[in-house]
């Protein structure tokens, strides 16, 4: 029988081991390293996460915060509004009391200008048809269609029709006043060349006031 003869290691083997177990050593080391640097990054990662989060949150304060102070800001201005509505209502009232107003003392006048030294009146009487801005059916006129928003009828005497004819003439020269007729004219006496007349003429929104043209009002 033959015996097998045990050998311990080599010099080779022996020298090799150390080294085997200082790489295996260094390795772990290694590993060991590198999972405390994940864990500090996963670590780093919660801690911005729950920075931004707070972050957001802190924003979302501050909105809340703003809004409602911006509406505890308008609430305070609400009674403001509803009286600025309520005087808005109250001038639309007010400007349609005056839509159309006719100075009557101003038409006197305007009549006192025009009226021929050769005439006189012995009546006149003026209206408003649309008081509340309720307009008139345009009619037309010289140049195109206007818009009526009354009249003055009047009744006199003249010498001579072409005083009356003057008279309608003049009449239109005035500011708002159109389309004037005369309805009749009658001779007081044969051959006296005194004529008593009535006729009248139209006004159009020129012939209001300012106000009442819906001019020059507060805002």
């Amino acid at each position: 029988m033959t015996k097998t003869r045990e050998t311990g290691p080599t010099g080779s083997e022996a020298e090799k081991a150390p080294a085997a177990a200082d790489a295996k050593a260094k390795k772990a080391a290694a590993d060991a390293k590198a999972k405390k640097a994940e864990e500090a990054a996963v670590e780093a990662a919660e801690v911005a996460t729950n920075e931004a989060t707070s972050a957001e949150k802190a924003h979302e304060r501050a909105q809340q915060a703003t809004n409602a102070e911006l509406s505890a800001q308008i609430a305070e201005l609400q009674p403001f509004a509803v009286l600025q509505q309520e005087l808005a209502a109250k001038q639309q009232l007010v400007d349609t009391l005056y839509l159309n107003e006719v100075s009557w003392a101003g038409v006197l006048l305007d009549v006192s200008r025009v009226i021929p030294d050769d005439s006189y009146l012995t009546n006149l009487t003026g209206q408003i048809t649309a008081p509340t801005g309720t307009q008139v059916g345009a009619v037309p006129v010289e140049g195109g269609t206007t818009t009526l928003i009354g009249n003055v009828t009047f009744s006199g005497v003249a010498r001579e029709t072409q005083t009356i004819a003057s008279w309608l003439t003049r009449l239109e020269q005035i500011r708002g006043w159109v389309n004037p007729w005369v309805n009749n004219a009658q001779e007081n006496a044969e051959f006296s060349r005194i004529y008593t007349f009535d006729g009248g003429i139209d006004l159009t929104p020129d012939a209001a006031t300012e106000r009442g043209r819906g001019e020059g009002r507060r805002t």
